[in-house]
Formats: structure tokens, C-alpha cells, sequence
């Protein structure tokens, strides 16, 4: 074909896809004045306002961005004062290259507009991980059940607090699952660099990152370590012209957060519930999870891919249980392991597939909030530990539950997700 050819053969928008355009744009428009009006008033942001704060202060007042200073701005919006010993003292603690990926927000002086624009992001990117997570299970719910999902990820409690408190690990979850996605339709290179962006809030996806990594050895899929080679050459040449002295208060970011994050962990939980016991309980429940877990990934690293995605979700409910600081607004991304066992619900109860499905909803969406209600009401801390326990427990439990079915069931949709009776 000719250039001429091409020329003619080229066609105008249609006004039909016109007006659509305009209609997203509106849309887009409105959305953003609402988040923007309520970034105003509602507490919180201080996920973004860290990051936010540390690239400003590279960017317009030469401060140091993992600094002292950043993390105090960060405790006053939090805290209304400097944190205490005993709190949680928000040092920034990612790598630089990560930091520069905020430095367009950076460059509004007020907040609020950075925390609009991003919430905006933030839930186009919880919507794309319901479509994501769609596919990786290879489910096609009921337009009825597919808006009601992601009207859940928006607006259940740990999706509403991770918008509120700008947690990454909203986009942490969309990366997680477009790895995924990249790994499966063997575009490798994407795989690679999509996991150096996620591979950094380790209390999140440390081993959802580690068994990528095996399985992709396993697998001698070398174009992904290519990929992530290449992106990581980039990002680190970029960030040293930027910033070359960043790599040692990077160092001390990371050990000061982790210092940090040991009273936040999971035997920190036990100890307050069980202080007289001497057993380190907290250490016994990561060694058995570690070993169970690793026994599922040495039986599934050459399984099928919905048995690889199912250990994953087991990895990412595992994670925050292994002694990692727990965060509620990273759990979001138990909206992975939520989907799978819906779609088993879905597949499991055909003849009463609305009533199993809504009710599972349902029942997921309200006891958070009924828990929270009852902290407000009692101050008792067990509401809150329970806050901070029941995602990974309840995936936990829930995946394992869908591992049984399939293991007594004899339709060939369950038999390929797990151990085969």
C-alpha cells in the first residue's frame, strides 16, 4: 500500500466515538473536582504526602529527601505532632527512581490538587485491577455482579482507606497483576520492567516478588531479567545524574523503617494478647506459614497458570504474617484472592449463583465496617487487631476452602486450578 493509499484508507473519528470521548472527558472532569473538594476536607493522604514532601523538597528547597525533616512533616499531618518512640515515624524509603515518579504531583504547591489528581489515578487503577483480576481468573461474571465488584473495591473499608490514606499499594496491586497478565501472554521485556517498578514495598509483595523470580528461573524465561536489566540501567542512570548522593540515606531510610515496622508486626499482635507466654508464638506462626507456603510453590512452579495465580494470591495473603510491619491500607490487594473464590463461588453454586455470590459479597463487605464500628464505639483494641488480622486470615482460609472444593470436585474449570483428586 501506497502513502497515498494510507492517506485515503485513514479515517476520522466517527461522532459516535466523539461524543464518548467527550463524555470521559467530562467524567474525568467531574471526578477530579469531586476528589480534589474532598482531598479539602478529609484527613489522611500521608502515603502520598511523604512521597509528595520528599520529591519538593529535592525539587525547590535542596533538603535532603529522606531526611529527618520530610518525615516530620509527614508525623505532624499524621500525628498533629512529632511521633513518639513508640509510633510509627513515616521515613521515606524508596528508592530514588520511585521518588522521581512523583515529581509531576510535586510540582502543584497545594496538597490538595496532588492528592485529587492522584486519587483520580489511584481509582482508575483499583478499577483496572478488578478487570485485571477478571481475566486472570478467566471469569465473566454478570454485568450485574461485574459493576457491583468494582463499586466494592472502591468503597468497602480497606478500599475507601487506601484512597484515603494514598497508599502505593493500590498501584502495587495494578502492577502485580499486569506482571501477571505479561508473564501469560509471554511479553517478557514488559514482565521484566513492570517488576522492578513493584519490586520496593517489600511488606507488601516480598513474596509475590520472590516466587515471580523462581518461577521465571524455572522456567529459563530469561527475556524477563533482560527487561528488568534494561530498566533498571535506565532508572539508576537517571536518578545518580539527579541525585548521585542518594544511595546511603536510602540505606538508612530502609533500616530506620524497618526498625520501625517491628512493633507493627504480627508477634508484636501476639505479644499484647499473649504476654505471659514465653513461646515466641509469633515466630512459630511465620516458620509454619513459610513452610507450607514453600511447599505450594514447589508443587505449583510447573503447574498451570491458574495454579501459579492461586499460589500467588496465597503468597500476597501470606505476606503481611511473616513478620512484616501491617498496614490495613495494604489490603487492598486481597482483592486478587477475593475474586478467585468468588468466581469458584460463582462456578461452585450455578443453580443458586446470584444468592452465593451477593451473599459472599455481602458478607465481606460489611464485617469491616461493623468491626470499625465497634472500635469507635468500645476503644477495645481487639477490634483493631482484628481490623489488621481478618484480610489475610479470611484470604487465607478462603483460598484453602476453594483448594478443597477443587480437590472433590471432578468439573475439569476446578481441576485446573489446583491438586487434581
Amino acid at each position: 500500500m501506497s502513502f497515498q493509499d494510507i492517506r485515503k484508507a485513514r479515517k476520522w473519528l466517527s461522532a459516535e466515538e466523539i461524543r464518548l470521548l467527550v463524555l470521559i472527558l467530562l467524567a474525568c472532569s467531574v471526578l477530579l473536582a469531586v476528589n480534589i473538594a474532598l482531598a479539602r476536607f478529609l484527613p489522611g493522604g500521608e502515603w502520598l504526602y511523604l512521597r509528595w514532601s520528599g520529591a519538593r523538597a529535592f525539587l525547590f528547597e535542596q533538603v535532603e529527601p529522606y531526611s529527618a525533616a520530610i518525615a516530620e512533616r509527614t508525623q505532624q499531618l499524621v500525628y498533629g505532632r512529632n511521633a513518639f518512640s513508640s509510633e510509627y515515624g513515616y521515613v521515606l524509603n524508596d528508592p530514588f527512581y520511585i521518588v522521581l515518579l512523583y515529581t509531576p504531583l510535586a510540582l502543584f504547591s497545594d496538597f490538595s490538587n496532588a492528592r485529587g489528581i492522584w486519587m483520580l489515578f489511584a481509582e482508575a487503577a483499583l478499577v483496572g485491577s478488578v478487570i485485571f483480576s477478571f481475566q486472570l481468573a478467566e471469569w465473566e461474571p454478570p454485568r450485574w455482579l461485574y459493576v457491583s465488584l468494582i463499586a466494592f473495591t472502591l468503597i468497602s473499608y480497606y478500599g475507601l482507606l487506601s484512597l484515603i490514606s494514598a497508599s502505593t499499594s493500590i498501584f502495587l496491586l495494578f502492577l502485580y497483576l499486569s506482571i501477571l497478565l505479561a508473564l501469560r501472554s509471554y511479553n517478557d521485556e514488559l514482565a521484566g520492567a513492570l517488576l522492578l517498578l513493584s519490586a520496593y514495598q517489600w511488606e507488601v509483595g516480598a513474596l509475590f516478588i520472590l516466587f515471580v523470580t523462581v518461577a521465571v528461573i524455572a522456567s529459563k524465561r530469561w527475556r524477563v531479567f533482560s527487561g528488568l536489566g534494561m530498566s533498571l540501567f535506565v532508572l539508576l542512570v537517571v536518578s545518580f545524574l539527579s541525585y548521585p548522593g542518594w544511595g546511603l540515606p536510602y540505606v538508612r531510610g530502609v533500616l530506620s523503617d524497618w526498625y520501625d515496622g517491628l512493633r507493627l508486626n504480627l508477634n508484636s499482635y501476639l505479644s499484647f494478647w499473649f504476654p505471659n507466654l514465653q513461646f515466641p508464638i509469633g515466630i512459630a506462626v511465620a516458620a509454619m506459614l513459610s513452610t507450607v507456603l514453600l511447599i505450594e510453590w514447589f508443587s505449583a512452579i510447573r503447574s498451570t497458570f491458574r495454579r501459579i495465580v492461586w499460589v500467588l494470591s496465597l503468597s500476597l495473603a501470606v505476606t503481611p504474617l511473616l513478620g512484616f510491619p501491617i498496614f490495613e491500607s495494604n489490603f487492598i490487594v486481597s482483592i486478587l484472592p477475593f475474586i478467585l473464590v468468588l468466581a469458584l463461588v460463582s462456578e461452585r453454586w450455578h443453580r443458586r449463583r446470584v444468592f452465593a455470590t451477593a451473599l459472599v459479597l455481602v458478607i465481606a463487605f460489611i464485617i469491616p465496617y461493623v468491626l470499625y464500628a465497634l472500635l469507635l464505639f468500645t476503644r477495645e483494641r481487639v477490634y483493631s487487631d482484628l481490623l489488621s488480622l481478618f484480610p489475610p486470615v479470611a484470604a487465607i482460609i478462603a483460598l484453602y476452602w476453594m483448594r478443597w472444593q477443587v480437590v472433590r470436585a471432578s468439573r475439569p474449570w476446578l481441576e485446573q486450578i489446583g491438586v487434581r483428586p
